[in-house]
Order: C-alpha cells, then sequence, then structure tokens
C-alpha cells in the first residue's frame, strides 16, 4: 500500500506499483471506439502510461498536453493516457484540445488495471479513481521505470519518465 496526498491530506493506494525489470501484467482497457486493448496490441513499441484520476481535472488535463506534445518527438513510442473516466469524455477532451498523439484507454469497467497495478486508491474523496502514476515499459513489456506522483494535485516529472526510455 502506498500513501499519498491530497492537498496534503494522506490517502492510500491498494498496493505498490510495478517492480523495475517485471514484466506489465496484461490489461484490458477500453479505447474511445468502445473496443478493448490489451498489452498485446502494443507489441514492438515502448510504452508511457499517463496514469491519473481524471482527465477532466486541471493537472491531469495539463499531463496529457504535455506527454500530446513530447510524443510527436518520440520514435517507437506509445503513449497511453489511462483513467478510470468514460471513453466519451477522454474522447471529448482530446478531440477539443486537438490531442492526437496519444491513446486515451479507460478503466471504468471493473478497475482492474488500477488494482493490479497498485494504484486504486482506497480511501478518500478520490475513493475507487486510479492515482496519478508514470509506468514505462520497453518493447517487450518489461517495466523500465515507474513514477507514484506523492501528491495527486502535481504534475508527473516528464524529464525523468522520458530519459528512462
Amino acid at each position: 500500500m502506498a500513501t499519498i496526498t491530497l492537498k496534503g491530506n494522506p490517502v492510500h493506494t491498494n498496493g505498490e506499483l510495478p517492480e523495475v525489470g517485471s514484466k506489465l501484467a496484461d490489461f484490458s482497457l477500453m479505447k474511445n471506439d468502445l473496443s478493448m486493448a490489451s498489452l498485446a496490441d502494443f507489441n514492438g513499441s515502448k510504452l508511457i502510461f499517463n496514469i491519473f484520476p481524471s482527465i477532466d481535472t486541471g493537472t491531469c488535463a495539463t499531463s496529457v498536453r504535455q506527454f500530446n506534445a513530447k510524443a510527436s518527438t518520440l520514435a517507437n513510442t506509445t503513449v497511453l493516457c489511462v483513467s478510470r473516466d468514460l471513453p466519451f469524455a477522454q474522447k471529448r477532451f482530446c478531440g477539443a484540445e486537438g490531442l492526437d498523439n496519444v491513446v486515451t484507454l479507460s478503466d471504468f469497467k471493473d478497475g482492474s488495471f488500477g488494482k493490479t497495478n497498485g494504484l486504486e486508491i482506497v480511501n478518500g474523496p478520490l475513493t475507487g479513481l486510479n492515482s496519478r502514476a508514470i509506468i514505462i515499459v520497453d518493447e517487450n513489456g518489461i517495466v523500465k521505470y515507474t513514477e507514484q506522483v506523492s501528491e495527486i494535485a502535481n504534475e508527473p516529472n516528464y524529464e525523468s519518465a522520458l530519459a528512462a526510455l
């Protein structure tokens, strides 16, 4: 269980992020067209998982914009923005913002991605949502970098994440 904060107040997740060097567990997340995506769909590509509570908050929206801007310069890399938002909200946000260098994926059905990867917030006002975190995997699905953002209202460390690629 990780302890993080929301506006300085302690909250907890259901576990810890995957260990660097481990294989990321397969997942089933919903795409904007309501089809499902799994780890196998991204074989051969480096992946940046930008995980956050909700795309409709300022910091979450900023992280999607930042990774969208940076993703266009990354070779063989896909940025996956994961939240428990409905796919419709994710699609609306990216369409309104003109963001086309990231892939949004929804964990809304059962939260299994968050639960499996130690991201589910288990107490406080955001209970049930995923914490703000970054997970980077290589072309073979091996975890190369993780960051559990200690204060939910803060942005992730983009430079450290990108350096891990």
